[in-house]
């Protein structure tokens, strides 16, 4: 597998990480929006050719950046929020890709924010942003998430003299089955100072079409495809220690924010036809999930 840092332009995602430079294109394409919902000025640094490459060899790829751009302003507020007002002291960022949230947040200089990704990944972004400053205490901590005692180890690590932790993983669990998300949802639930978790959710149906539509086309491997969307939504959570606290319907946000696809509103008179029921199973088509400690 190749890993993010390669010099593949083929536009093929050989390995996970390179999915990271695919949403780094959108963050710089709404970057330069006169509009922009945020600045991300490291964006197009990261993603470099190879990402470029990824969102023209996909189908309507730059059609597709609301997705992305709606997530990672709800994202932003989330972060934001949870550390102005919930008093989180630690964000720990589970495979980290190239966020550059530590360098484009206005976040407190007192707040620690660790990142963890593949060593390749974690290498890459360091070269990538060497000279330029953190507004928080960062840390990269390199390791591979999938190997249970590895990750234990530096839930165990990171999390050392934090009260209120914030875990982020935007992005991840899609790429995992059933069994690793349980597992890592009992490892968090077993953290004492891990108070939320942010999460990005899709649901069966969108996973279906997400791997029929991209996996085929421009995913390379069994490894990269599309797997996690459980049939129970964000109950699947329950049982390894987890309740929703609010969750944010991709739908929802795209037009509060501005940022939908094109059709949607179509799509939404569509949806008005239906029992309340069906239009909440519309609503959670996609979304973005705070979870809390059950």
């Amino acid at each position: 597998m190749t890993p993010a840092g390669a010099k593949d332009a083929t536009g093929r995602i050989s390995h996970v990480s390179d999915t990271a430079r695919w949403v780094a294109v959108y963050r710089a394409m709404e970057s330069a929006r006169p509009d922009a919902l945020f600045r991300d000025p490291y964006a197009a640094r990261l993603a470099g050719p190879e990402g470029d490459a990824i969102v023209d060899r996909m189908p309507r790829g730059r059609q597709m950046a609301w997705a992305m751009i709606v997530r990672t302003q709800v994202f932003d507020e989330v972060i934001l929020d949870k550390v102005r007002n919930g008093g989180v002291d630690l964000v720990l960022n589970l495979a980290a890709g190239l966020d550059a949230r530590p360098w484009r947040l206005d976040l407190p200089a007192t707040l620690r924010w660790v990142d963890v990704d593949f060593p390749a990944m974690i290498a890459y972004k360091t070269n990538a942003l060497a000279g330029e400053t953190p507004r928080c205490r960062y840390e990269a901590v390199p390791a591979d998430l999938t190997d249970a005692a590895t990750r234990s180890g530096v839930l165990a690590r990171a999390t050392a003299g934090a009260t209120r932790v914030l875990v982020v993983a935007e992005g991840l669990l899609i790429y995992l089955s059933e069994g690793e998300v349980a597992s890592l949802a009992r490892d968090l639930a077993g953290v004492p100072a891990v108070r939320w978790w942010l999460i990005d959710l899709a649901s069966p149906r969108l996973l279906v079409w997400m791997n029929r539509s991209w996996s085929k086309r421009i995913m390379a491997g069994s490894a990269t495809r599309f797997q996690f969307a459980p049939a129970a939504g964000t109950a699947f959570f329950g049982p390894f220690g987890w309740k929703e606290e609010r969750f944010y319907s991709a739908g929802d946000e795209a037009k509060r924010l501005k940022r939908t696809m094109r059709g949607m509103w179509f799509w939404s008179l569509v949806a008005k036809l239906y029992p309340k029921r069906v239009r909440e199973q519309f609503r959670r088509f996609s979304g973005y999930v705070v979870l809390t400690r059950a």
